[in-house]
């Protein structure tokens, strides 16, 4: 695309940010030969956009509140490094108008929108009003600001249930409660209240009804410039969550009308035009899929983490486009110009356990292996193999993208390179996107706001054992892997040859709670595999290996096989035909230490952060009890009493980090 006149004063800019949104904005800085400054904290001293950036600077310890949270900070740096620009990313400082204010005091650009439009858009009390009075359609509810608990349950009550309560300064679905009963909402009320608190410094809230006609979030990318032009880049559907939280996006919205996509889109233009908006934004809207309706939700002021389907369906670099107009330069495009090719699809890769309901996560990726990058591929990540995923910030892994000319063919495409994306050391949400991507109501494009609810029971399939074929090809390589690397005796290293004998080996394994006792012989250039004294499958094999990689491949009966075996701890991460199966080696009781045996109750599934306690030693509780409460990423879970009891100890004070497996209370009867 053509930019017209550049203006070209930027030469230095410093990134308020981390992960992978630093990175994403290095790159096109470095096309445009900015110059860039990263900030770290201490969990984030080695990490990739530290080694991105053309200097980097030390900014606090690793909790965010103590770092990258800190103007002051931030501020002293940049008068450091004499940086001209700061681009806040997503998340963080990125919507915080004091932070845009204290920078145009000092003569710096803030590569975003003005102040005004950040704390207008940034209330979801002021901006309904203003989406009102420009003619913008919105979710009928309380925006106003008297915050007496009495109050908002009456108003609750007004505006009629099931109900959403939302966090003034919310997102992410941080600060949110559904409320399905009226006697349910004061303590859901102070429960969004106090996360509210925790993540926003914030526990105003809003009450929104809740529309369980299987709503769609259909979401529209916006850009204006400082010369009163706007336009839309098509739209986005984001409906697929947990948690409130979005985890696949897809560009445009499947199903839309020519005139329905021109609707939302001129609405959103609307919306921005209303706070005198500049730069890069998002408004978000819940579709009635009943009356075919748009209600405005949200304005997020700030480049959003699906972005990237919107650059691949219309070519225009959208990090690009917020660093010229910064500069002052007009759009070098009318909505005319605006064209839409093909479908994209964004994946969210997560350190998360979709089996227990979301749980984040975090720890050591210790063997990573991704897809190829093309022109339809792309992964945005800042996570390299040996990195780790912190307890303080997202657990969000990666954004796998992928572009086709049709949405069928981006959905196949995106499935396969699931299939490549390989992570072991952490739970991830992998299989479950794998499973979502073929699910035929998602392939249909039938999606809403309760998808994962009401699909519950298909969408969490148990993983696939092995093929009897596969089995033996995993049990030969990773056999033949551990006598090549012996040169303990002549006997390892041809194991399978015995002086008028045929040999046999053993291999004990297990598939879960399955034990799986391998019978392994040899003749000829063939092996003979049984498992549990079953029929014997023949398998011709050969590997090679790397670190803790074993690759494997042969034919049995005529059928080609591969697989990929990592060895992790006492786990073999097995990847054969694009599913994964973790198999142990048994290991004796006595070898396992006493401290992991018998703890199933009042231990830390997750790491994370003691937030508060609500009992004490020598209270008598109930099964169900809350005991105490833990933040995992800004997201707060209660830990509840496993039987009835007594206390007799806790094991952990407000504001200390737990692993996960620490035991957290004791109970007596």
């Amino acid at each position: 695309m053509s930019h017209g006149q550049r203006i070209n004063k930027l030469s230095k800019i410093l990134i308020a940010n981390r992960g992978e949104i630093a990175c994403r904005v290095m790159k096109t800085a470095r096309k445009m030969n900015i110059k860039t400054v990263a900030v770290f904290s201490d969990a984030d001293r080695h990490s990739l956009h530290v080694k991105m950036a053309d200097e980097a600077h030390y900014i606090g310890p690793s909790p965010a509140s103590e770092s990258y949270l800190r103007q002051d900070k931030l501020m002293d740096i940049i008068k450091k490094t004499g940086a001209q620009a700061v681009h806040p990313g997503y998340g963080f400082l990125s919507e915080q108008a004091p932070f845009a204010e204290a920078l145009a005091a000092q003569g710096v650009e803030f590569i975003g929108p003005p102040a005004s439009a950040i704390a207008e858009m940034g209330s979801k009390s002021a901006s309904k009003r203003i989406m009102i009075d420009a003619g913008v359609s919105c979710v009928p509810g309380y925006h106003g600001d008297n915050q007496d608990e009495a109050y908002l349950k009456e108003q609750a009550d007004q505006v009629g249930y099931p109900i959403i309560i939302k966090a003034v300064s919310g997102g992410g679905g941080k600060g949110m409660r559904m409320v399905f009963d009226d006697k349910d909402f004061m303590a859901a009320l102070r429960s969004a209240k106090e996360e509210s608190i925790k993540a926003f410094n914030d526990d105003r809230v809003i009450l929104e009804r809740f529309f369980d006609f299987q709503p769609r979030h259909v979401e529209v990318q916006v850009m204006a410039d400082s010369h009163g032009n706007a336009v839309y880049f098509s739209n986005r559907d984001c409906s697929v969550q947990r948690r409130y939280q979005k985890i696949i996006e897809e560009a445009p919205a499947p199903g839309l009308t020519p005139e329905e996509h021109r609707e939302i889109g001129e609405m959103a233009v609307r919306a921005a035009k209303a706070v005198g908006y500049k730069s890069a934004g998002t408004v978000e809207f819940i579709m009635d899929t009943v009356e075919r309706k748009f209600y405005f939700m949200e304005m997020n002021t700030r480049l959003q983490v699906e972005h990237p389907i919107t650059e691949l369906v219309t070519g225009v670099d959208l990090v690009e486009l917020q660093l010229r107009v910064s500069q002052g330069e007009a759009l070098p495009f009318t909505q005319e110009d605006i064209n839409v090719n093909g479908h994209a699809f964004e994946a969210r890769v997560y350190a998360e356990d979709p089996d227990n309901n979301f749980m984040p996560g975090s720890g050591d990726v210790n063997y990573l292996s991704t897809p190829a990058e093309s022109e339809t591929v792309r992964i945005d990540t800042s996570i390299r193999q040996g990195d780790a995923v912190s307890v303080f910030y997202d657990p969000m892994i990666a954004k796998l993208v992928v572009w086709a000319p049709d949405r069928l063919s981006s959905l196949a495409l995106l499935h396969s390179k699931l299939q490549e994306y390989h992570v072991v050391g952490l739970s991830t949400n992998i299989k479950f996107l794998k499973d979502l991507a073929t699910h035929p109501n998602f392939e249909s494009a039938d999606v809403h706001t309760d998808f994962i609810k009401e699909h519950g029971d298909t969408l969490f399939p148990s993983p696939p054992s092995l093929s009897e074929e596969n089995l033996a090809l995993t049990a030969v390589s990773y056999l033949l892997s551990r006598t090549t690397a012996s040169s303990l005796s002549p006997w390892t290293k041809s194991m399978f040859s015995r002086l008028n004998l045929n040999h046999v080996e053993e291999l004990k394994l297990k598939d879960g709670d399955t034990d799986l006792d391998i019978k392994i012989r040899c003749a000829g250039s063939s092996y003979f595999v049984s498992v549990n004294s079953g029929s014997e499958v023949e398998v011709d094999v050969a590997i090679s290996a790397e670190d803790n990689v074993i690759y494997g491949s042969g034919n049995s009966a005529n059928k080609k096989l591969e697989c990929k075996i990592v060895q992790d701890g006492d786990n073999l991460h097995v990847f054969c035909d694009g599913s994964e199966t973790v198999l142990s080696r048994n290991v004796p009781k006595y070898l396992v230490a006493d401290d992991e045996a018998g703890l199933d109750d009042g231990v830390a599934s997750v790491e994370g952060l003691v937030q508060k306690i609500f009992a004490g030693i020598g209270d008598v509780v109930k099964a169900g009890d809350i005991i105490l409460q833990v933040n995992v990423m800004k997201m707060l879970f209660d830990i509840s009493a496993h039987k009835d009891g007594v206390i007799s100890s806790i094991c952990f004070n407000e504001g200390d980090r737990v692993s996960k497996g620490q035991l957290l209370y004791e109970l007596e009867e």
